[in-house]
């Protein structure tokens, strides 16, 4: 009897099969509440709509990743022989699969700004859970760096939807329009961390979500094309709420007077386009502090995996074609792993 992590990392994985599944089941719960994954997911956009700017910051940011660090810092290392088992694995997957493609779906049909950013966390959190239980290096490692960027992009938007309804104490869509031509800064800064959200190389979103797709596309191409289509409804829903809301003529007259982000607003966000960029240019130093905790999971859950050097390969700090290039040349072949 021990709450011991470190003893627990070594006695958990010989519980029987027939226990641990229900253990598993009773961790995965909590959890997948936390992140929140489809079907759990109905608590989050209520509780965004109703929390103040700097409240759903935080739980964008910081809470929503409790979640997910239960599943790589618990349910992986405590119940290796259940995360391994087909069946479970295939749920685990289909659940993630399916809340990137649901959670793009809803934020498409959205009116109100805020409530289309945080069903967009649902979609994003999904590629998290998706790397995770890839259970490579890539997969996991390119699920911690996405939560990272989940935080920077995610938060900012939030910021942004609580800059305009600060000045005009609405969210609705319809109520906008033109706004770059009041407000040029922030339509500025919005279409950057637009871009960051939707993945756009040269940004943090793109080597997140491309290290997770290219975990997955190792298990199972299927995977990979499924999930490919949650970046391509990200960029739909994302250009059209920016196309509604920032060009053509103000047609709102209780726009024309809004003024644009004052020094604090944008010291604000400095830290986080400082950060979407570096990630996005640069990411090998996050990667190499990923590399050895994130090996250390997937021996565990796979012995004798290989591990390191898939890592390596997409910290390479080149974007776009040539991060696929470094990351596909380098990663362990699948056909020659051992299980």
């Amino acid at each position: 009897y021990t709450f011991s992590i470190p003893e627990l990392y070594k006695t958990a994985p010989q519980i029987p099969f027939h226990y641990a599944i229900w253990l598993f089941l009773a961790f995965f719960l909590g959890f997948a509440i936390k992140v929140p994954m489809f079907p759990f997911h109905t608590w989050l956009p209520d509780a965004h709509v109703e929390a103040p700017t700097a409240g759903s910051v935080i739980l964008a940011g910081v809470l929503l990743k409790m979640g997910t660090y239960g599943f790589v810092r618990f349910s992986l290392p405590f119940f290796p022989q259940v995360v391994m088992e087909s069946r479970v694995r295939a749920w685990m997957i289909g659940l993630s699969i399916v809340g990137i493609i649901y959670g793009a779906l809803v934020s498409l049909m959205q009116k109100d700004m805020k409530k289309l950013v945080a069903y967009s966390s649902v979609s994003h959190l999904g590629f998290c859970t998706l790397g995770i239980f890839a259970l490579n290096p890539l997969g996991i490692s390119g699920s911690v760096l996405q939560q990272i960027n989940h935080g920077i992009s995610t938060g900012a938007l939030f910021l942004i939807v609580g800059i305009l309804y600060e000045r005009r104490h609405t969210r609705e869509i319809s109520e906008y329009g033109g706004i770059s031509n009041v407000m040029p800064i922030y339509a500025t800064i919005t279409m950057i961390m637009f871009l960051s959200s939707m993945g756009l190389p040269l940004l943090n979103g793109f080597i997140g979500e491309f290290t997770i797709l290219q975990g997955a596309f190792m298990e199972n191409r299927a995977w990979a094309a499924w999930s490919v289509a949650g970046v391509i409804l990200a960029a739909a829903y994302l250009l059209w709420l920016y196309q509604r809301v920032f060009f053509g003529p103000v047609t709102n007259p209780k726009n024309e007077k809004l003024h644009d982000l004052t020094p604090r607003e944008m010291l604000t966000f400095a830290p986080l386009l400082i950060a979407a960029f570096w990630i996005g240019l640069y990411p090998k130093p996050f990667f190499q502090i990923l590399e050895q905790p994130v090996n250390q999971i997937v021996q565990t859950v796979r012995p004798g995996y290989p591990t390191g050097r898939a890592v390596n390969a997409s910290a390479q700090p080149v974007t776009g074609t040539g991060a696929a290039t470094a990351v596909m040349s380098d990663a362990p072949d699948p056909s020659k792993r051992k299980e």
